[in-house]
């Protein structure tokens, strides 16, 4: 393992990435806060802008696939397809097997420059999520509860409202709903078995309703569906633990563009059309999972450097008070106290939380160092004292303990 692979897997580095991340976000939805006026005065402005604001966030994520991790996606197409991207607004169909797919299908936008624009049809749920939810929400993100009956209403609308966009928008449909699982898998074969439609062994059933609706709503704005059929080279399944150690895969995703006239307009028709579409998906499936490659010709789009300079910016921005913070307190002699107090705070979150997942860790300690550069800020004195304490009765025996100055 050379230097680099061993800082890629330090606590301490995911701390500051995770760091940067999540304030860098904050900061965002607030600038897309600042925004919402704009929405009744010019709206078209308010949409390029949270646009960019938008890019600035994910665009993080997608440099730590790109640039941090290495992975790299072959996209398996015809050059003529590729002439269309970024070129034409579109919809994207992507299976939905693996953990991190969302962010390949990310990187795919980057690549031809519209992630800020991109658009997905999202649980009503994470509406309420700090960042990511309301990230979304100045977006103009479609959320739905996954009961038809109360959707129709406001997918409908919110897919109307993209017909005026004015950028190029890729809307991504996961048309299975849900991530595939063995359990789920069987679930949803009954299914099919029922309705009397061709099984898939690598696919969830497809639900057809928001793909219909969606075909129905956006016709005369989208020029074409994009299939995407997604696997990963080696039999790995990714995650996003993985890409943070800066494990490397090979994403192959294949490509095939379908022009919206060749998509019928009766529903029925166009359910029938999906369908078919999946049966070819699974068979693309097979044939990488006995070759191990797509058909068609290899494309390898070129990293563009602005995810980096993007995540540069804000570690340059955020993380310079953290680093003069940590300066004073070599400069202060508090050296000790800073490390003891670091040891007591990570065995105590250990004794306490260590039944709860990683992720939880991640979450606790970046608050915590957003709370010690926040104090760093307001009072430029020594936080931490050290209290020695002498017992009156017996002068030999004293104990020592670490306090908050404030």
């Amino acid at each position: 393992m050379g230097v680099w692979e061993f800082v890629k897997t330090q606590f301490v580095v995911h701390l500051l990435i995770g760091f940067v991340f999540v304030l860098s976000g904050l900061i965002i939805n607030f600038l897309q806060l600042c925004t919402l006026p704009l929405w009744w005065v010019n709206r078209q402005l308010y949409r390029h802008i949270n646009c960019r604001l938008a890019y600035s966030f994910w665009s993080q994520l997608v440099m730590l696939l790109e640039w941090w991790s290495g992975t790299q996606c072959t996209l398996f197409t015809d050059q003529q397809t590729v002439d269309h991207f970024g070129k034409e607004h579109a919809i994207i169909i992507l299976n939905h097997n693996f953990e991190i797919d969302f962010l390949c299908g990310w990187t795919m936008c980057e690549c031809f420059g519209v992630l800020g624009s991109s658009k997905v049809l999202a649980k009503k749920e994470l509406l309420m999520v700090p960042l990511i939810g309301w990230t979304w929400y100045f977006l103009e993100i479609v959320f739905c509860k996954r009961k038809w009956e109360e959707d129709r209403e406001t997918v409908l609308e919110g897919l109307r409202s993209l017909k005026d966009y004015p950028e190029y928008i890729w809307f991504l449909l996961y048309c299975e709903g849900t991530r595939f699982t063995e359990t789920k898998h069987k679930i949803s074969m009954e299914v099919t078995d029922k309705k009397g439609l061709a099984r898939l062994k690598h696919h969830l059933l497809p639900r057809t309703r928001v793909f219909t609706t969606a075909v129905e709503c956006l016709r005369g704005t989208v020029s074409a569906v994009y299939d995407v059929t997604l696997n990963f080279r080696g039999n790995k399944n990714p995650s996003l633990l993985g890409i943070l150690y800066g494990k490397k895969y090979e994403a192959d995703m294949c490509v095939r563009r379908f022009p919206l006239e060749e998509i019928p307009v009766d529903e029925k028709e166009a359910a029938n059309w999906l369908h078919k579409l999946y049966q070819e998906m699974d068979a693309l499936q097979e044939r990488y999972l006995q070759e191990g490659t797509f058909p068609g010709p290899q494309i390898v789009p070129s990293r563009r450097p602005w995810t980096l300079l993007n995540f540069l910016f804000w570690a340059s921005l955020l993380l310079s008070p953290l680093f003069s913070f940590a300066i004073g307190i070599f400069a202060r002699d508090s050296l000790f106290c800073f490390f003891a107090l670091t040891l007591h705070f990570c065995q105590w979150l250990w004794s306490v939380f260590s039944f709860l997942p990683l992720s939880f860790w991640y979450i606790h300690a970046i608050c915590f160092l957003a709370s010690v550069m926040v104090r760093a800020s307001l009072h430029p004195v020594p936080v931490f004292s050290l209290k020695i304490c002498f017992n009156p009765y017996t002068a030999a025996s004293h104990k020592v303990s670490l306090a908050p100055a404030f």
